[in-house]
């Protein structure tokens, strides 16, 4: 590209507010899913006319977690599997700002999954997305708690024989009060789930099934990342409130899509208010203003 149209595309990008254009373009593999679903956070941002200056994203290791780097919002990309406790401790710290946490299914759910479950049981006021490409991509290929048995992984040459988690089942199982899945070529719709999911007191999670096109495609022989993108958006069924003991994914199967879980509940700086108030009376200031600090 040369240095006049390189210029140009960072003058007339439509989201170059949200992106940090000396870093553009991105390192990630053509088709990988990665570029729509931070296309779906951008358009979930600029339609919620938040107050930029007030959002922070977090994300992990691994090739999602880059984002923190393209996004121009305050950000931190953090250690492997640390981006929930460290958005866990930005909250807490400056509950007015609107924390969101985008990071992958290696990062969230394996060496990250004991942080998942117990933030989600606190109700803390954070927004999750998980781009769940069914593998550890950055790292070589290997197999991954989001893997689906029988297929291929460079640790699994012969097909994953483990059980992987069924992430909305999950989330919800262990206290997020919001929990939707849609593929990264659903972008409205996914771009919907995100601004629900950020307006939403407490914590809500949002899984973005996406392909992998350079490890999980090539080791699965499933064509390119394009193709796989593809066939996981039209063998989608929306099933919006779903019991989630039957959203599980198999190998290259049906992938139950939609809003699973939209409810109420205190937040964990509620709860932290609540108790303060039984043990000081009118003597205790409340933190953060309450619900989340929003």
């Amino acid at each position: 590209m040369s240095v006049k149209v390189e210029e140009l595309v960072r003058e007339e990008h439509p989201m170059e507010k949200l992106l940090r254009m000396d870093r553009i373009p991105h390192i990630w593999c053509p088709t990988c899913g990665l570029g729509t679903t931070v296309t779906a956070l951008a358009a979930a941002l600029e339609q919620l006319e938040l107050d930029l200056d007030n959002v922070a994203v977090v994300s992990g290791i691994g090739c999602t977690g880059r984002v923190a780097g393209y996004m121009k919002l305050d950000s931190f990309h953090t250690t492997h599997g640390r981006a929930i406790p460290f958005a866990l401790g930005l909250h807490i710290a400056r509950p007015d700002l609107k924390v969101i946490v985008f990071s992958g299914d290696g990062d969230l759910i394996s060496i990250g999954g004991n942080h998942l479950i117990h933030t989600a049981r606190r109700n803390v006021d954070l927004t999750v997305i998980c781009v769940n490409n069914f593998i550890y991509a950055m790292t070589g290929g290997q197999v991954a708690p989001t893997t689906p048995i029988t297929a291929r992984s460079a640790t699994s040459p012969y097909g994953n024989y483990e059980h992987p988690f069924n992430l909305p089942l999950l989330a919800a199982s262990s206290g997020a009060v919001y929990v939707a899945r849609w593929t990264a070529l659903h972008v409205r719709r996914l771009t919907t789930a995100i601004k629900e999911a950020i307006t939403k007191p407490g914590f809500s999670f949002v899984e973005v099934i996406a392909p992998c096109s350079t490890l999980y495609a090539r080791l699965n022989k499933l064509g390119s990342g394009l193709d796989l993108m593809k066939f996981y958006h039209d063998n989608s069924v929306i099933r919006h409130g779903a019991d989630l003991k039957e959203v599980d994914i198999d190998y290259q199967s049906k992938i139950a899509v939609g809003k699973f879980i939209d409810i109420e509940k205190p937040t964990y700086i509620d709860c932290m208010n609540e108790g303060g108030k039984r043990a000081f009376g009118d003597k205790y200031k409340p933190y953060g203003g309450g619900n989340g600090g929003n």
